[in-house]
């Protein structure tokens, strides 16, 4: 039905949203996690399904790429001897990452409703 009213770039804006907050929410996991033995960092691969999109440039593309790459993953790299692989400062840094796409994402959902407004308006 909202692909139907707004089209499918509202839908991919609003998939995209979704998926970082879903990313916002593994990465605090893994902040809390820190220092529990044997814990495995995860992450959400957003990046991928944007480079996707942004190569094929068409928004039914980039619908399918996000869901041909959902999904949490643990990810590979350095394990302490305890077993856990959180670097906290990686995880600071993802964060930040995540905080400043998501608000980028939310300036253009704000841009795309106020260019629907003003043509339902009439350009008034």
């Amino acid at each position: 039905m909202f692909d139907r009213l707004f089209g499918p770039h509202a839908t991919n804006l609003q998939r995209a949203l979704g998926r970082t907050t879903e990313r916002q929410g593994v990465l605090s996991e893994n902040l809390a996690n820190v220092n529990t033995p044997g814990y495995k960092r995860r992450d959400v691969d957003f990046g991928i399904a944007l480079d996707e999109a942004n190569s094929q440039h068409s928004p039914r593309r980039f619908d399918r790429s996000l869901k041909r790459t959902e999904g949490i993953q643990e990810m590979q790299g350095p394990v302490r001897v305890d077993g856990n692989s959180v670097n906290l400062e990686q995880e600071v840094a993802a964060m930040a990452d995540n905080e400043i796409r998501y608000q980028m994402l939310t300036d253009m959902t704000r841009r795309y409703f106020s260019g629907m407004r003003d043509v339902i308006q009439g350009g008034r």
